[in-house]
This record gives structure tokens, C-alpha cells and sequence, in this order.
């Protein structure tokens, strides 16, 4: 129960640096996690190897996905590009069902990407709908924000559920389907729905901004002087378009799975949708398609990359400090701790592993460690029990996106790109975070009388 307290007053301690005394967050972050590995009985010289372990593990393939991805948004919507797209969907379905255009974009967008680099690539288009109709940013980033979240935790080539998946012998391409029918009601329950009550109990983080310290004040367009709408969203979604293209191609010529040896062909494939490849195609077209095309200077396109770049020094930073806090945790022993607790229990395989996951997730912070652990602990339960593999991937899933709060770096992310402070992304996204991981559960629940 000590290292339970420890955890407890660890958190309490972080919020009060960062709200009461106003202290930096990544610096908060840092403190709280040094604290907390001297309160688990860590060995003194194993405390800055985790932190350091944790932000290197954290930030090694970000910096190059956030960073260019942070350049990429930035220069389609400094060369009017993401004015274009919202100009355009504005007037295709009105701003009446703009919120629902917004969601459907981000969930097709969200099963071929990473929900860091969705959140990137879709906050200054986001941002500038917002602007053109006349609507808080959160309006519409609420519903973004669950599409991404709910393709995140629920379908395969996401890295927690595709692990899950083969952890637990369940196929892939069933995952899919299942997790669709997860994942649709959860993410209109907890986007379009919550963001109803949302503006009720947080009306203060519905507010119009016409900047946003990630990305600076958005400049002022003549509609015909900007690119096409073509050439933008293509731009716009060319890593979407690089993996999705992998996905595809390994879906019918490896079951889902990824190559484990590829060569010729199936390299080229699997480079082209690794993350980070595909960001630095996707900014060499962005550079040509927004920059050159347009007939803008390299040194003013230079200008776009040094601003984008500094927008997120401090967001890389604070996600590294989350990363270092989970990685306390998870060496001070947490996780295993927690799994003792429900070694005997009685209850519902699937349910026990959406407890399980939850638990985790709440002490660990990432949805995919807890989801991991979580695989692991309760693999005995359902092979002896009869559940449906498929069906075990999906509560995991559901309780993995359970409760976000601090030690989460989703939880920083949403709070810095939504310009909100830690009560309103409390109240905000921690709670649209809980919405879909019950749904989750409930629809898994539902299915497993059928199948």
C-alpha cells in the first residue's frame, strides 16, 4: 500500500507545483519524478538512468515526427492552405455540420496515423475552420480529439492494439472490424455528444482565440491568392496517404502484420510507413507544394520552419517529462504490485482485464504499457476461460485510454495545443478520455453475447 500512497502524493505534489506555485511543467514533471523514485526505494543512481531512459525512449522518434510534422502544418497554413481546406468545408456542408465533418476527417486520418502526429498535422487546419465559422477551437478539437483517440486504442496498425494482437493469438483483420463497431459509437458519444456538456460544466475553455501559443496568430488570406484545395489537402495528408499505404499492403499480402525480413519491394513499403520516413517525404512535397510551387523564398519558408520548431520546444519537453514520470513508475515496481492485487480475483475475464488496464493506466500514464501489461497479466484468464481473442484486444484497448491525467503525455498535449490550464484539460480531456473507455467496454460487452 506504500508505494499506492507514494504514487497518490507524488500526483498531488505535481499539481500543486504546477498550479498553486506556478512552476514550469516540464520542470514540475522532472522534480515530482525524482521524489517519487526516492519514495518507491529506487536505488539513488537507477533515478536519473529512468528519467533518462524515459525521455530518450519518449522524444527519439518525436523529435523528427513532431518537429517536421509541427513545420509541415505550419507551412500549409502560412502559404494559406489550411484557409483553403476550411473555407472549402465550410461552404461544402455548413457550419451547422462542420463539427461532424471534422470528426469523420480525423477518424479516417487516425487509423493510418499515430495520434501525435494526427494531433499535429490536424490542429492548424482545425484551428483555422474554427476561426472561419465563427466557433471556440474546442468545438470542433473535442471531436477531432476523440476520432483520434478512439482509431488510437482500438484499431489495428496502432501500435497497443496490433502488440495486443499478437500477444493474445488474435488475428488482426478481426480486430479491424470489431474495433469499427467499437469505435464509432464511442467516438460520437464522447465528440459531438460531450462537447454539448462540456460547454455546460468548462464554459470557460469555450472561448474564441485567434492565437494559440503553438502556433501564433493566424494571418489573413485572399481566397484566390491561396493554393488549391486539391494541392492542400494532399499535402495535408501525404503521410496519411504513405502509411496507408503500408497498412493496406500488408493487409493483403501479410495478414496485417508487418514484415519482419523485408526486402525489395516490402522494404520500400515498410520504409515509406514508418513514421518518421514518412514525415520527411511528406515535408520535401510540403517544401515544393507550399513553398516553391507558390512561388515563396526559401529564407521565407526557413522563416515558417524556425517559428514551428520553436512552438513546440517546450510541448517536446513537457512529453518527455511525462515519459520520464511513467518511467519511475514503471521501474519503482508499480505495475507489478498492481497485478498482485487482482491475481485471484473472480470476476469476468473481460472485465477483469478492463479493470486491470485501467488501474495501470491511471499509475503508468501510457495507454500502451498499460495495455501491454495488462495482455500479459490476464492471457492465463482467457485461455482458460473460452473469451474471443479479438474481443480480450478490444477491452484492453477501451481500459488503456481510461483517466488520463499527468502522467499521461496525451494529457500535456491536449492542454498546450488547446491553450487550456490543468483544471478545464481535467475536466475536458481526462473525462472525454474515461467516456470512451466505458463505451469501449460496454460495446465489447454487448458483443461478446454474439460472438
Amino acid at each position: 500500500m506504500m508505494s499506492f500512497v507514494v504514487l497518490a502524493v507524488g500526483i498531488l505534489f505535481l499539481l500543486l507545483l504546477i498550479i498553486k506555485f506556478k512552476i514550469n511543467t516540464f520542470i514540475a514533471l522532472i522534480f515530482t519524478s525524482a521524489l517519487v523514485g526516492i519514495g518507491l526505494g529506487m536505488k539513488l543512481d537507477q533515478i536519473p538512468n529512468a528519467i533518462q531512459n524515459g525521455i530518450g525512449s519518449s522524444l527519439g522518434e518525436l523529435a523528427i515526427v513532431f518537429g517536421f510534422g509541427a513545420v509541415l502544418g505550419r507551412l500549409v497554413a502560412d502559404a494559406g492552405g489550411a484557409y483553403r481546406i476550411a473555407h472549402t468545408l465550410i461552404a461544402k456542408f455548413g457550419k451547422k455540420r462542420v463539427q461532424l465533418a471534422i470528426m469523420v476527417a480525423a477518424f479516417i486520418i487516425g487509423i493510418a496515423l499515430f495520434f501525435e502526429v494526427g494531433m499535429v498535422l490536424l490542429i492548424p487546419i482545425v484551428f483555422a475552420i474554427a476561426l472561419e465559422a465563427s466557433v471556440p477551437l474546442l468545438y470542433l478539437g473535442i471531436p477531432m480529439a476523440a476520432a483520434l483517440s478512439v482509431t488510437h486504442g482500438f484499431l489495428p496498425p496502432h501500435p497497443a492494439p496490433t502488440a495486443i494482437s499478437g500477444a493474445l493469438g488474435a488475428n488482426p483483420g478481426t480486430v479491424l472490424v470489431y474495433g469499427l463497431i467499437v469505435a464509432i459509437p464511442a467516438a460520437i458519444i464522447a465528440g459531438p455528444v460531450f462537447t454539448k456538456l462540456a460547454q455546460k460544466f468548462a464554459p470557460d475553455a469555450f472561448v474564441i482565440k485567434h492565437e494559440l501559443t503553438a502556433f501564433g496568430e493566424q494571418k489573413k488570406f485572399v481566397l484566390n491568392e491561396t493554393p488549391s484545395f486539391g494541392i492542400s489537402v494532399l499535402t495535408s495528408l501525404f503521410p496519411v496517404l504513405m502509411m496507408g499505404i503500408t497498412t493496406v499492403y500488408t493487409i493483403i499480402f501479410n495478414d496485417g502484420q508487418p514484415f519482419k525480413k523485408p526486402t525489395g519491394f516490402d522494404a520500400f513499403i515498410t520504409m515509406i510507413g514508418n513514421p518518421v520516413a514518412a514525415m520527411i517525404i511528406s515535408l520535401v512535397f510540403a517544401l515544393w507544394a507550399m513553398g516553391w510551387h507558390q512561388g515563396r523564398k526559401t529564407t521565407d519558408m526557413m522563416t515558417t520552419v524556425e517559428e514551428a520548431v520553436k512552438s513546440i520546444a517546450m510541448l517536446l519537453l513537457i512529453i518527455g517529462g511525462g515519459a520520464a514520470f511513467k518511467q519511475i513508475l514503471i521501474d519503482g515496481g508499480i505495475s507489478g504490485q498492481i497485478s498482485a492485487l487482482f491475481i485471484h480475483s473472480a470476476i469476468s475475464p473481460l472485465l477483469l482485464a478492463w479493470i486491470i488496464t485501467v488501474v495501470l493506466r491511471v499509475a503508468l500514464g501510457s495507454a500502451t504499457v498499460a495495455a501491454l501489461t495488462a495482455a500479459g497479466l490476464v492471457q492465463p484468464l482467457m485461455v482458460a476461460s473460452n473469451v474471443n481473442p479479438a474481443l480480450m484486444v478490444l477491452v484492453i484497448g477501451a481500459g488503456s485510454l481510461a483517466a488520463s491525467h499527468v502522467n499521461d503525455a496525451g494529457f500535456w498535449m491536449f492542454k498546450e495545443y488547446f491553450d487550456l490550464n490543468v483544471k478545464q484539460t481535467l475536466l475536458i480531456w481526462t473525462v472525454l478520455e474515461t467516456i470512451i473507455a466505458v463505451v469501449g467496454l460496454v460495446m465489447v460487452l454487448l458483443m461478446s453475447l454474439f460472438v
